[in-house]
């Protein structure tokens, strides 16, 4: 580990204390863990202490963890994982926190922290159905108004539950259920005579 990734490592150890709840450096990168009750205040601290400094956040992510490592993980199904960079200090952080509920994940937004995090979080409520405590304008970004679901999560049906196509009759786009019949690829194995010219 690099001397810079120690000073960053003494450095959160010495403002969160007891709020960390992991903290590993890996690949030369430093990931912190905090429970999602703490998080919004961890991020609050992480911005506004100048020993840390940490202005930008340059990418907010959802996570589904059900499935990782072929079923042998059992914790918590999904995280939300924030990217953060220090220009002062000339450092990057990961954080994740997971959300306690599985049925209805919920953490608190920090769009109020990094205005950066708005669409992010749109986007990880949109495609895990993430909800964002305090996100003033919480609503689907990339699926259409009507969509059923939230197409990556793990359970979500590769085909979707429901086709969309213009209709030249009606002059408009209508939707349907999925005509795409699932069908399993077999590579071809025995060739017909003759294949690519050869003999």
């Amino acid at each position: 580990m690099s001397e810079k990734l120690q000073r960053l490592q003494t450095a959160l150890h010495a403002v969160l204390g007891e709020r960390i709840q992991a903290l590993e450096c890996r690949l030369g990168e430093v990931t912190l863990t905090v429970r999602a009750a703490d998080y919004l205040e961890v991020c609050q601290t992480l911005r506004d202490e100048p020993s840390l400094g940490f202005e930008q956040m340059m990418d907010l992510c959802g996570v589904d963890y059900s499935g990782y490592r072929e079923g042998a993980y059992d914790g918590p199904r999904f995280a939300v994982v924030l990217h953060l960079l220090s220009v002062a200090q000339n450092w990057r952080l990961r954080v994740r926190t997971f959300c306690p509920d599985e049925d209805q994940p919920l953490v608190a937004s920090v769009n109020e922290v990094w205005s950066s995090a708005n669409w992010f979080e749109r986007e990880a409520f949109d495609l895990y159905g993430i909800l964002f405590e305090g996100h003033n304008d919480l609503r689907r970004l990339l699926t259409d108004y009507g969509f059923i679901g939230h197409p990556f999560r793990k359970d979500f049906p590769v085909t979707g539950h429901v086709e969309m196509r213009y209709d030249a009759e009606q002059k408009r786009v209508i939707y349907q259920p999925v005509t795409i019949e699932t069908r399993e690829i077999t590579p071809r194995i025995i060739r017909e005579e003759p294949y690519g010219g050869l003999h």
